[in-house]
């Protein structure tokens, strides 16, 4: 299908992101669902979708804009291995400043986690993620499909900023003053070796799935 299919994943991709946390949508579905059902539904639909479109990028013509280079390669197998290790230091941290957040009550702005980096760290390894994939492959459809990616995760971030401060008025200004002067220390990421485990974990998963799933082996 070509074009064509490339251009209806991405239009789902960016639905299947709008409207599920829509104000009349996201409250109807946690109230059916619950938090935990909402937040696992959303996770699957958000992955499937994704599969989809980096498939549809696959099969999309190939024009190419700039050659494949080793080194950019190998920033690839960087870049994502610096992705996976922020994703395992992010998951399960009380944020009040992203989706989802978590119970608020766990929060403690003198010990914020990953939170002391950046307000949206798996934003944050999103973009990092698409900007190394725009830079190894050198195609059209792959420069526009993780150059999408990486754009959707930085106005991602001043979306989430925004809605963020006006749900929580003053207050989001306080804690953020209180997160950028909290002390970084290994201490405060929580069960570090663990995290850095589970995250080199999800590395190897992800090389290993990554030739059956995208049909692309990753190379050093």
């Amino acid at each position: 299908m070509g074009w064509t299919e490339l251009g209806v994943a991405f239009a789902v991709f960016l639905l299947s992101h709008a409207i599920p946390v829509r104000p009349p949508v996201k409250p109807w579905l946690v109230a059916r669902l619950g938090q935990g059902g909402f937040t696992i539904l959303y996770s699957m639909l958000s992955l499937a979708v994704l599969v989809w479109v980096i498939g549809a990028a696959g099969r999309a013509p190939v024009v190419p804009l700039w050659p494949q280079m080793p080194i950019l390669q190998g920033g690839v197998i960087i870049g994502m291995l610096v992705v996976c290790l922020g994703v395992a230091l992010s998951i399960g941290v009380p944020n009040p400043f992203s989706f989802g957040g978590g119970d608020p009550a766990r929060y403690d702005p003198q010990a914020p986690g990953v939170i002391r980096l950046t307000r949206h760290p798996l934003l944050l390894g999103l973009a990092l993620w698409g900007v190394v994939h725009v830079l190894a492959n050198g195609d059209l459809a792959h420069v526009l499909l993780f150059g999408l990616f990486a754009g959707f995760a930085g106005l991602g971030t001043r979306i989430l900023d925004r809605r963020r401060q006006r749900e929580m008025g003053p207050h989001w200004a306080e804690l953020d003053v209180q997160r950028r002067s909290a002390p970084l220390s290994l201490g405060c990421f929580g069960p570090l070796t663990l995290r850095l485990l589970a995250g080199l974990g999800l590395f190897l998963l992800l090389w290993a799935l990554h030739g059956p799933v995208i049909g692309v082996v990753p190379m050093l």
